[in-house]
């Protein structure tokens, strides 16, 4: 954890002016602080972490400015008054903070998110996994969110890399129920976060509303085969 405070330190400090200027410009274009972070260490520029561009975004907002409107996820979560908390009680789960810290560093392959989006009437659903270093977004379309066939969506999307496989970090919903049997198939291990903690999932909700500009909130996805669906999304 000290390497990437340290790490993120000596990049904050060569930012400058000019480069925050042109990462507002991105933002007020609707580029995500993954996407730009992304583009900026492919074309080669001095790097500048997605954390930092949120926290630029949050000081932005507490000095009344509008960039945080650009951003994908704007809700708020109502507190539930005299509501015991439904999330985070899968049996036998691992919380984040056990985590090797090396995962939040992204300095090797094979950490991946997972989440599924779920179709109209919630009949359908789209199971999508984010690699967090390299930012590779899987997708299977899955007929319900049960959890055996979420199971097999994610074995058949990441049994043929298992190799270069280590951690796996879901949200608490009980369509993850059959993590422990996902964690031996890939001999990875299965985390997960605190309850309504997104952020703690950050490129998979990333890639989720990436996913959700091609289908919105509500879309039927009984009208999409997997390889239509990764001809929509690709």
């Amino acid at each position: 954890k000290l390497a990437c405070h340290r790490r993120q330190t000596k990049n904050s400090a060569r930012i400058t002016p000019k480069r925050w200027n042109f990462i507002e410009q991105l933002l007020g274009e609707d580029w995500s602080p993954e996407q730009i972070s992304l583009w900026l260490e492919e074309q080669n520029r001095p790097a500048v972490s997605h954390e930092w561009i949120y926290q630029y975004i949050l000081r932005d907002k507490r000095h009344g400015g509008n960039l945080h409107t650009h951003l994908r996820c704007q809700k708020k979560r109502k507190k539930r008054y005299g509501a015991h908390e439904r999330r985070g009680q899968l049996p036998n789960s691992v919380s984040i903070e056990e985590r090797p810290a090396i995962v939040a560093c992204r300095e090797r392959l094979g950490d991946w998110e997972l989440d599924t989006i779920i179709g109209k009437g919630h009949k359908q659903a789209i199971v999508s996994l984010t690699e967090r270093t390299s930012r590779l977004s899987l997708i299977s379309k899955v007929r319900t969110k049960g959890a055996d066939e979420v199971e097999e969506a994610v074995l058949g999307l990441l049994e043929p890399l298992t190799e270069h496989l280590h951690t796996l970090t879901s949200d608490n919903g009980k369509e993850f129920a059959r993590h422990q049997s996902i964690a031996q198939a890939l001999n990875a291990d299965f985390y997960f976060p605190h309850p309504y903690a997104s952020w703690e999932r950050g490129f998979d909700e990333n890639t989720n509303g990436l996913i959700r500009e091609y289908f919105p909130k509500g879309y039927d996805f009984t009208s999409y085969y997997p390889p239509r669906l990764s001809d929509r999304y690709g």
